[in-house]
């Protein structure tokens, strides 16, 4: 199967990976959660202080982003059930207990889960250079931040990313905002309507005819020659992973606002789309603190970019890519378009996740077109990839009949209608 790999040539896994078959790995290396999480490198002390961090900027984001300000600039999307989307999804196989949507998909500012990560990032970073000025504490009106002083203070800097697309929206969104000056490497396969909003907010764009390890690599060496330039670094950065798991942290209390009890009884099966692990680690991470074992989480790969279950499944991590088992890395789902995973969150994780999926590109589509037809909810291809999830678990009946089932849609509000359309038209329903 691969020379690179003689001791694989045997791997069911991996074979079954290579030609593209739908599968689910339950992960046996995961280890109940008060032992998984001492192996993480990072405690509920870290989550929480990033957690304050965004209570600091909040004014700040309420003044810069006016939606933003039903939530007082606080970051964070709505819980909401989808009762018909269950009926459509249970007439093809059993799937127990409820079925609720974390709509990440409408957040404010950039419209995806990378709102959490990448400008908790910029922000951290604006931050540290404001107090390091000694014009400006911890104390202050973070809107301070916001003044033609900071702004030039900010200017001096370059903050440069390698990115798919939706963290580049992020970081160059917020970016802009503050006043940085804002590089972001695209892969090929990111969206041209991507590439123009940023380009609309004054950001430098940097197209690569590769895909995106190639654009991150680029990306840091890039930055590597620049004193002046900080590089967000999807592959590696623990303050991206820290903003994710903030969301982890804020979910009791809006499943209590709900009436949804989290126990061993009532167990928490939660559906994260994965690319390079970043935001779904992080995120999963959160919510193994939150809520210990009462939470399965779940990792969802399209079938030709299976990043994250091939590194954790053999071992590998980074050092292995979806290419060296004869994958394309071709995928409807821009968001999930990565070869290989983030070493560090694969390691990181290892103990802690419950399982990964994946699914074909077709299957996304109809997923899609199911979701606009049974709620009139639109998101892009890569956040239907979480809708799987139920139905692959959904054998363990007496087990779940107590479940929640919470699927994580992770972008697609800002998607031009035109494209969207063309994206429903690709699916089939049943």
């Amino acid at each position: 199967m691969t020379d690179k790999f003689p001791a694989l040539n045997n791997n069911k896994i991996v074979q079954q990976l290579s030609t593209k078959t739908p599968l689910f790995w339950p992960n046996p290396h995961c280890l109940p959660a008060s032992e998984g999480l001492t192996r993480v490198g990072f405690t509920l002390t870290d989550v929480q202080d990033a957690a304050e961090r965004l209570q600091r900027f909040a004014p700040l984001i309420a003044e810069a982003f006016p939606e933003s300000r039903a939530r007082g600039g606080i970051i964070e999307s709505e819980i909401v059930d989808i009762p018909a989307m269950q009926h459509a999804l249970a007439q093809q196989g059993p799937l127990h207990g409820k079925l609720w949507l974390k709509k990440d998909s409408h957040l404010p500012i950039s419209g995806s889960i990378k709102a959490r990560g990448g400008i908790y990032e910029v922000l951290m970073l604006a931050e540290k250079l404001a107090l390091a000025s000694g014009e400006f504490s911890e104390q202050d009106d973070y809107r301070q931040l916001l003044t033609p002083y900071f702004r030039q203070l900010f200017g001096r800097y370059k903050i440069a990313v390698g990115s798919t697309g939706n963290l580049g929206l992020s970081i160059g969104i917020m970016g802009a905002t503050l006043g940085f000056q804002v590089i972001v490497h695209m892969s090929s396969d990111a969206r041209e309507w991507k590439k123009q909003r940023l380009r609309d907010h004054q950001v430098t764009v940097i197209e690569h005819q590769n895909d995106y390890s190639v654009a991150v690599e680029q990306g840091r060496q890039t930055a590597a020659n620049d004193p002046h330039c900080f590089f967000i670094d999807d592959e590696h950065s623990s303050t991206l992973f820290l903003g994710y798991a903030v969301a982890g942290l804020r979910l009791p209390a809006q499943l209590a606002e709900l009436g949804i009890s989290v126990d061993p009884q009532h167990p928490l099966c939660v559906y994260l789309p994965c690319g390079v692990g970043g935001g779904p680690g992080g995120v999963a991470f959160g919510l193994k603190l939150a809520f210990g074992d009462a939470v399965r989480c779940y990792f969802a790969e399209p079938t030709h970019s299976p990043c994250m279950l091939l590194g954790l499944s053999t071992g590998y991590h980074e050092a292995i890519s979806v290419q060296d088992i004869g994958l394309d890395n071709h995928t409807i789902a821009d968001g999930l378009a990565v070869g290989r995973a983030s070493g560090f969150v694969g390691r990181a994780m290892a103990s802690l996740i419950d399982g990964c999926y994946t699914l074909s590109d077709q299957r996304l589509s109809d997923l899609q077109l199911l979701l606009h037809h049974s709620e009139n909810i639109q998101l892009e291809p890569s956040a239907l990839a979480g809708m799987q999830g139920p139905l692959w678990i959904g054998n363990e009946a007496s087990r779940l009949s107590h479940a929640t089932h919470l699927v994580w849609a992770t972008g697609g509000s800002m998607v031009p209608q035109a494209e969207m359309q063309r994206y429903l038209e690709m699916g089939n329903l049943p």
